[in-house]
Parts: structure tokens; sequence; C-alpha cells
């Protein structure tokens, strides 16, 4: 489902989505559809393919925090008179693209060649698609993706491994072993390294 647009970059593989509100859309995403780990894809322009990206942040957009002052109508009006001012507060999510998926269906992890436009359709992944998007010619799981993201500058990176590392032994059952050694390791990463313990 479409959950949102892409509405800037920060840098080619950080982009910030605004998920889509009440009276933008028939069918507003709701919380879980946008959810801390959750897997999009963002369509790139000319049928090049699409943009894979994870979720890794939320930040709510409400330009009249502090405004104290008084109010011309009351704001169970506002919907009916200035339906322009709710569209001002939003929620806005960041997406870290961790690879792409070619028009011949061929995902590569990694930092991809293109980038998306402003305004083009976030939407979120099922779960067929991120088995396919992570399984390894020839069987398993990869995660090729890791270092990129951990050079990303969120401090929700190593949380953000762990959620990809549970969601995928969920998708990957028959990987269940080799991905609890993944999960133990960025658990104590995300213990002990804040503390100074990693190098």
């Amino acid at each position: 489902m479409n959950i949102g647009k892409v509405v800037k970059s920060n840098v080619h593989t950080d982009y910030v989505c605004q998920i889509y509100g009440r009276g933008e859309v028939e069918h507003p995403p709701e919380p879980d559809h946008y959810a801390f780990g959750t897997f999009v894809r963002i369509p790139l322009s000319d049928g090049c393919g699409d943009l894979v990206g994870v979720i890794y942040d939320t930040l709510l957009h409400n330009p009249d925090f502090g405004n104290l002052g008084p109010r011309l109508s009351p704001v169970s009006d506002l919907e009916i008179f200035s339906p322009d001012y709710l569209t001002e507060k939003v929620t806005l999510v960041g997406v870290a693209v961790v690879g792409m998926v070619g028009v011949d269906g061929m995902p590569v992890q990694g930092v991809p060649p293109l980038s998306a436009r402003v305004d083009t359709l976030v939407e979120g992944m099922a779960d067929h698609e991120v088995r396919a998007f992570h399984r390894r010619e020839g069987g398993g799981v990869r995660l090729g993706y890791a270092s990129l993201l951990l050079t990303h500058r969120s401090a929700l990176v190593r949380p953000l491994m762990l959620c990809i590392v549970e969601r995928l032994t969920d998708l990957f059952p028959e990987e269940q072993a080799r991905l609890a050694v993944l999960h133990h390791e960025w658990t104590w990463r995300t213990c002990i390294e804040p503390m100074g313990g990693g190098s």
C-alpha cells in the first residue's frame, strides 16, 4: 500500500517521506504500516526499477506547537473552514535506502546508482518481496547492506539492525541458527558499544 511520498533527501541513500494523512487519500495508512524497521520501495522514474529502503526514524511536525495566541476558530471547526491548516501537521519518516530491484526483478543490495524524485510514492513491501530482496542466489539469506547502514548518522542504526534480523528470522526460518548469531552480536553491540566497550 502507498504510505506517503518523498519530500526531500538528506544524502543519496537517505530520504524523508511524508506519511499520508486523513483527507489526502481514501485509506490513510495505519501506524503499523510505517513502523520502525518497515521495508518500503520507491519507484524510480522511467520504469528503471524500485529503490528498496527501511524506515529508521519518525518525526512529528506541528508548526502550531508553542503558539499560545488566541484562536479565531475552535480546533473542531478548522476541518470545515480551514482544511489546509490540518495538513500542516504531518508525520515524517526517515528511509534508509539499502539497495534496489531492477526492471528484471533482480535485487541488488548496497548503494544504488539512481535516485528518486520529490513526490514519488513510497510503498510498503509485502513479506514475499522482502524475502526475495534478501534471498541469496542458490539459497540462504544475505545482508549485504549491513556495512552501508553502519555508516548511517542515526543513533538508531543498531536497534534497526536488530529489528531487521528479527524480521528475517521470521521470513527465513531455515536460517534461524545463522541469524541468531547475528542477533546476538548486534545485541551485544547495542548494549556495550555506547558505553565505550566497542572498538
